[in-house]
Protein backbone atom coordinates (compact mmCIF):
# COMPACT_ATOMS: atom_id res chain seq x y z
CA UNK A 1 0.00 0.00 0.00
CA UNK A 2 0.92 3.32 -0.65
CA UNK A 3 2.93 4.73 2.27
CA UNK A 4 0.08 7.86 2.45
CA UNK A 5 -2.56 5.79 2.13
CA UNK A 6 -1.48 3.64 5.07
CA UNK A 7 -0.85 6.78 7.27
CA UNK A 8 -4.53 7.98 6.73
CA UNK A 9 -5.73 4.54 7.46
CA UNK A 10 -4.03 4.17 10.51
CA UNK A 11 -4.92 8.24 12.32
CA UNK A 12 -8.37 7.12 10.83
CA UNK A 13 -8.48 4.03 12.79
CA UNK A 14 -6.72 5.34 15.92
CA UNK A 15 -9.34 8.61 16.15
CA UNK A 16 -12.37 6.68 15.85
CA UNK A 17 -11.18 4.24 18.05
CA UNK A 18 -9.74 7.16 20.79
CA UNK A 19 -13.56 9.27 19.71
CA UNK A 20 -15.39 6.06 20.91
CA UNK A 21 -13.91 5.55 23.98
CA UNK A 22 -14.06 9.31 24.74
CA UNK A 23 -18.30 9.01 23.63
CA UNK A 24 -18.59 6.09 25.79
CA UNK A 25 -17.00 7.78 29.03
CA UNK A 26 -19.15 10.63 28.29
CA UNK A 27 -21.86 8.98 28.30
CA UNK A 28 -21.52 7.05 30.98
CA UNK A 29 -21.50 3.77 29.88
CA UNK A 30 -17.95 2.93 31.15
CA UNK A 31 -16.33 4.72 34.33
CA UNK A 32 -13.19 6.99 33.49
CA UNK A 33 -11.11 4.75 35.59
CA UNK A 34 -11.96 1.56 33.18
CA UNK A 35 -12.06 3.79 29.89
CA UNK A 36 -8.48 4.89 30.31
CA UNK A 37 -6.96 1.70 30.74
CA UNK A 38 -8.73 0.23 27.96
CA UNK A 39 -7.91 3.12 25.45
CA UNK A 40 -3.85 2.21 26.98
CA UNK A 41 -4.49 -1.56 26.34
CA UNK A 42 -6.53 -1.07 22.88
CA UNK A 43 -4.36 1.57 21.02
CA UNK A 44 -1.30 0.25 21.33
CA UNK A 45 -2.26 -3.20 19.37
CA UNK A 46 -4.48 -1.43 17.05
CA UNK A 47 -1.36 0.94 15.89
CA UNK A 48 1.53 -1.58 15.58
CA UNK A 49 -0.62 -3.72 13.30
CA UNK A 50 -1.11 -0.81 11.11
CA UNK A 51 2.33 -0.71 10.76
CA UNK A 52 1.86 -4.04 8.41
CA UNK A 53 0.37 -1.39 5.93
CA UNK A 54 3.20 0.30 5.33
CA UNK A 55 5.89 -0.32 1.89
CA UNK A 56 9.42 -0.74 3.57
CA UNK A 57 10.74 2.62 2.67
CA UNK A 58 12.85 5.36 4.86
CA UNK A 59 10.07 7.57 4.97
CA UNK A 60 7.89 4.88 6.19
CA UNK A 61 8.38 5.00 10.07
CA UNK A 62 8.11 8.38 9.99
CA UNK A 63 4.94 8.67 8.66
CA UNK A 64 3.61 6.04 11.00
CA UNK A 65 4.74 7.94 14.04
CA UNK A 66 2.87 10.92 12.87
CA UNK A 67 -0.16 9.41 14.37
CA UNK A 68 0.95 9.08 17.63
CA UNK A 69 2.70 12.48 17.48
CA UNK A 70 -0.36 14.06 16.38
CA UNK A 71 -2.55 12.96 18.63
CA UNK A 72 0.33 13.34 21.76
CA UNK A 73 0.22 17.18 20.81
CA UNK A 74 -3.10 16.78 21.13
CA UNK A 75 -3.29 15.43 24.44
CA UNK A 76 -0.43 18.13 25.68
CA UNK A 77 -2.83 21.04 24.04
CA UNK A 78 -5.73 19.79 26.28
CA UNK A 79 -3.96 19.11 29.25
CA UNK A 80 -2.63 22.46 28.88
CA UNK A 81 -6.10 24.22 28.63
CA UNK A 82 -5.58 25.10 25.09
CA UNK A 83 -7.98 22.81 23.62
CA UNK A 84 -11.09 22.06 25.65
CA UNK A 85 -12.54 18.28 25.38
CA UNK A 86 -14.34 17.11 28.21
CA UNK A 87 -15.24 14.34 26.41
CA UNK A 88 -11.22 13.10 25.86
CA UNK A 89 -10.35 14.79 29.82
CA UNK A 90 -13.49 12.15 31.06
CA UNK A 91 -12.30 9.09 29.06
CA UNK A 92 -8.70 9.93 30.11
CA UNK A 93 -8.13 11.14 33.50
CA UNK A 94 -9.12 9.93 36.95
CA UNK A 95 -10.65 12.53 38.48
CA UNK A 96 -11.68 14.92 35.73
CA UNK A 97 -8.82 17.68 35.97
CA UNK A 98 -7.03 17.79 32.44
CA UNK A 99 -4.03 18.40 33.83
CA UNK A 100 -3.42 14.60 34.66
CA UNK A 101 -3.23 14.27 30.61
CA UNK A 102 -0.03 15.88 31.10
CA UNK A 103 1.44 12.50 32.68
CA UNK A 104 0.67 9.28 31.66
CA UNK A 105 -1.31 9.66 29.14
CA UNK A 106 1.45 12.05 27.64
CA UNK A 107 4.35 9.69 28.24
CA UNK A 108 2.78 6.97 26.32
CA UNK A 109 2.18 8.93 23.20
CA UNK A 110 5.64 9.99 23.59
CA UNK A 111 6.73 6.28 24.27
CA UNK A 112 4.86 5.36 21.28
CA UNK A 113 6.68 8.24 19.19
CA UNK A 114 10.36 7.50 19.81
CA UNK A 115 10.19 3.85 20.14
CA UNK A 116 8.51 3.91 15.96
CA UNK A 117 11.15 6.10 14.97
CA UNK A 118 14.15 4.15 16.61
CA UNK A 119 13.17 0.27 16.14
CA UNK A 120 10.10 0.31 13.21
CA UNK A 121 9.43 -3.15 11.78
CA UNK A 122 13.44 -3.70 11.99
CA UNK A 123 13.73 -5.59 15.41
CA UNK A 124 10.98 -7.00 17.59
CA UNK A 125 12.52 -4.85 20.90
CA UNK A 126 10.45 -1.83 20.28
CA UNK A 127 6.94 -3.88 19.22
CA UNK A 128 7.54 -6.43 22.71
CA UNK A 129 8.49 -3.04 24.84
CA UNK A 130 5.08 -1.23 23.41
CA UNK A 131 3.03 -4.37 24.19
CA UNK A 132 4.65 -4.66 27.75
CA UNK A 133 3.55 -0.77 28.12
CA UNK A 134 0.23 -1.50 26.88
CA UNK A 135 -1.02 -4.98 27.97
CA UNK A 136 1.52 -4.69 30.93
CA UNK A 137 0.90 -1.85 32.61
CA UNK A 138 -2.47 -1.21 31.34
CA UNK A 139 -3.90 -4.58 32.76
CA UNK A 140 -1.88 -4.41 36.01
CA UNK A 141 -4.55 -1.93 37.42
CA UNK A 142 -7.32 -3.39 35.98
CA UNK A 143 -6.33 -7.03 37.70
CA UNK A 144 -5.07 -5.53 40.76
CA UNK A 145 -8.58 -3.85 41.30
CA UNK A 146 -10.47 -5.96 40.65
CA UNK A 147 -8.83 -9.42 42.46
CA UNK A 148 -7.95 -9.09 46.12
CA UNK A 149 -4.42 -10.03 47.29
CA UNK A 150 -1.64 -8.88 49.51
CA UNK A 151 0.14 -5.48 48.41
CA UNK A 152 3.95 -5.97 48.05
CA UNK A 153 6.33 -5.44 50.76
CA UNK A 154 8.04 -2.58 48.93
CA UNK A 155 4.93 -1.24 47.23
CA UNK A 156 2.17 -0.85 49.37
CA UNK A 157 0.07 0.58 46.35
CA UNK A 158 0.19 -2.07 44.52
CA UNK A 159 -0.62 -6.27 45.08
CA UNK A 160 0.60 -9.56 43.57
CA UNK A 161 -2.43 -10.09 41.75
CA UNK A 162 -1.37 -6.57 39.79
CA UNK A 163 2.32 -7.43 39.14
CA UNK A 164 0.80 -10.92 37.72
CA UNK A 165 -1.34 -8.92 35.59
CA UNK A 166 1.42 -7.34 34.58
CA UNK A 167 3.38 -10.23 33.43
CA UNK A 168 0.74 -12.24 31.93
CA UNK A 169 -0.85 -9.56 29.87
CA UNK A 170 2.45 -7.95 28.74
CA UNK A 171 3.64 -11.73 27.78
CA UNK A 172 0.34 -12.33 25.99
CA UNK A 173 -0.06 -9.32 24.16
CA UNK A 174 3.53 -9.50 22.80
CA UNK A 175 3.44 -13.04 22.05
CA UNK A 176 0.53 -12.51 19.77
CA UNK A 177 1.60 -9.16 17.95
CA UNK A 178 5.37 -11.10 16.98
CA UNK A 179 3.20 -13.82 16.11
CA UNK A 180 1.23 -11.74 13.82
CA UNK A 181 4.71 -10.43 12.31
CA UNK A 182 6.21 -13.96 11.73
CA UNK A 183 2.78 -15.03 9.90
CA UNK A 184 3.15 -11.90 8.00
CA UNK A 185 6.52 -12.38 6.90
CA UNK A 186 8.08 -9.98 8.65
CA UNK A 187 10.45 -11.54 11.01
CA UNK A 188 11.51 -14.82 9.96
CA UNK A 189 12.67 -16.67 12.83
CA UNK A 190 9.89 -19.59 14.21
CA UNK A 191 7.67 -18.24 16.83
CA UNK A 192 9.64 -20.67 19.52
CA UNK A 193 12.69 -18.69 20.00
CA UNK A 194 10.34 -15.72 21.28
CA UNK A 195 9.45 -17.49 24.25
CA UNK A 196 12.29 -17.10 26.30
CA UNK A 197 12.98 -13.91 25.63
CA UNK A 198 9.56 -12.46 25.69
CA UNK A 199 9.04 -14.17 29.48
CA UNK A 200 12.38 -12.57 30.54
CA UNK A 201 10.96 -9.06 29.17
CA UNK A 202 7.78 -9.55 30.63
CA UNK A 203 9.54 -10.89 34.40
CA UNK A 204 11.62 -7.52 34.16
CA UNK A 205 8.90 -5.31 33.17
CA UNK A 206 6.40 -7.01 35.90
CA UNK A 207 9.31 -6.33 38.47
CA UNK A 208 9.94 -2.81 37.19
CA UNK A 209 6.34 -2.04 37.24
CA UNK A 210 6.60 -2.57 41.14
CA UNK A 211 8.30 -0.91 41.86
CA UNK A 212 6.77 2.41 44.35
CA UNK A 213 7.21 4.69 41.15
CA UNK A 214 4.42 7.09 40.58
CA UNK A 215 2.80 8.19 36.93
CA UNK A 216 5.96 6.79 35.26
CA UNK A 217 5.39 3.20 34.46
CA UNK A 218 4.84 3.67 31.16
CA UNK A 219 8.29 4.75 31.19
CA UNK A 220 10.36 2.90 32.88
CA UNK A 221 8.37 -0.19 32.08
CA UNK A 222 8.85 0.63 28.46
CA UNK A 223 12.78 1.51 29.00
CA UNK A 224 13.33 -2.14 31.06
CA UNK A 225 11.78 -4.00 28.50
CA UNK A 226 13.97 -2.28 25.85
CA UNK A 227 17.20 -2.92 28.01
CA UNK A 228 16.41 -6.70 28.42
CA UNK A 229 15.16 -7.18 24.75
CA UNK A 230 18.31 -5.88 23.43
CA UNK A 231 20.39 -8.40 25.14
CA UNK A 232 18.17 -11.17 23.14
CA UNK A 233 17.70 -9.69 19.83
Amino acid sequence: MNNYFAFLITFALALIFLRSMDFIAQRGWLESKLSRKVIHIGTGPLFVLCWLLFRDTPDARWLAALVPFAITLQFALIGLGVLKDEASVKAMSRTGDPREILRGPLLYGCMFVLLTLIYWKDTPIGIIALMMMCGGDGIADIVGRRIPSPKLPWSREKSIAGSIGVFAGGWLMSFAIVFIYIQAGVFSTPITNYLFPITAIALAGALVESLPFKDIDNVTVTLASVLIGGLFF
